[in-house]
C-alpha cells in the first residue's frame, strides 16, 4: 500500500472512531509501528491529526469539529455512493437546497447530468461547483464561517418564507436512533432547521462513520425527516431500525 493510500485509511478510521490508539492502528493496517510513526509525523506536519497519550486523532477547530479541508477526501467513494443515490431522487426543473458539508459537494459535482434547476445553499464550495453547470444558484446571506466554508443565515438578511423548496439535502456530524440528527455548530443547525420547516421533501445525506454518534446540537428527530440516504455499509439490523422511521435510500 502507498504511503497516501494508508494515510487516508488512517484518516477514515478517524472519522469514524474519533480517538485511535497506536497499537491496534498498527495492527488493523498491518504495518511496523516505525512505519506507523513516519505516517503520524507527516499528518501532524500537514496539520490533520494531532497527537495525544498513547494515540492520535483529528484536529479540530475549537468548538470540536473537524475543519471542511479534512473532511473532503475522508469515505470519498461512501460520498459518492450517498451523491448517486440524491441524484436520482432530483428532477430537472427543481428547486433544491444542499447544505454546507463535503458529501453535498459531492451531489453538486453531478448536478451536471440534470437542467434547469434552482440550488439554494450556504456552502461556498458547492456555489464555486455548480457555478459552471447552467443552473440558477442562490446564496442565502448571513454570516462566512471560515472552518465550514459556509453561510450562516441572519433572519434580517434573508427572508426564508418566500422560498419554495421542493427537495433539501442536509448533511450531519452525528445519527442516532435515540438521540436524532446531531451537528456541532448552533448557527449551522438553526439555518438546517429553517430549511427542513419549507421544504417539500426532505433528505439527510450521511455516510455510515455518522451512525450512532452524538454531538453537541441537535437539528431534529430522524422520525421528522422524509428520507435518509446513506451508504452501503450499515450493518442489517442497524438499518432495520432505521427502516422503522424513515424511509432509506
Amino acid at each position: 500500500m502507498l504511503p497516501t493510500e494508508r494515510r487516508k485509511k488512517i484518516l477514515e478510521k478517524l472519522e469514524k472512531d474519533e480517538f485511535l490508539k497506536l497499537k491496534s492502528l498498527k495492527d488493523a493496517l498491518q504495518i511496523s509501528m516505525e512505519t506507523l510513526r513516519r505516517d503520524i509525523q507527516q499528518l501532524v506536519k500537514d496539520d490533520l491529526i494531532t497527537k495525544e497519550y498513547g494515540g492520535i486523532r483529528l484536529k479540530q477547530s475549537s468548538n470540536g469539529e473537524s475543519i471542511i479541508e479534512q473532511r473532503l477526501d475522508l469515505n470519498i467513494n461512501k460520498k459518492n455512493t450517498i451523491a448517486l443515490k440524491a441524484i436520482a431522487e432530483i428532477s430537472e426543473g427543481d428547486c433544491i437546497f444542499l447544505d454546507s458539508g463535503s458529501t453535498t459537494l459531492q451531489i453538486a459535482k453531478h448536478l451536471y447530468k440534470l437542467k434547469n434547476l434552482t440550488i439554494i445553499t450556504n456552502s461556498i464550495p458547492v456555489m464555486l461547483q455548480a457555478l459552471n453547470q447552467g443552473h440558477t444558484i442562490i446564496s442565502i446571506g448571513g454570516k462566512v464561517r471560515q472552518s465550514e466554508h459556509s453561510i450562516t443565515s441572519f433572519d434580517f438578511l434573508f427572508n426564508f418564507d418566500q422560498l419554495n423548496i421542493d427537495k433539501s439535502f442536509i448533511c450531519c456530524s452525528g445519527v442516532s436512533l435515540d438521540k436524532g440528527v446531531t451537528d456541532y455548530n448552533l448557527e449551522e443547525v438553526e439555518t438546517r432547521r429553517k430549511i427542513l420547516d419549507i421544504s417539500k421533501h426532505t433528505y439527510l445525506t450521511a455516510d455510515s462513520s455518522k451512525i450512532d454518534k452524538i454531538v453537541t446540537v441537535k437539528i431534529c428527530d430522524i422520525a421528522t425527516l422524509d428520507y435518509f440516504i446513506s451508504d452501503d455499509h450499515i450493518e442489517t439490523a442497524k438499518l432495520n431500525h432505521f427502516k422503522d422511521k424513515v424511509t432509506v435510500l
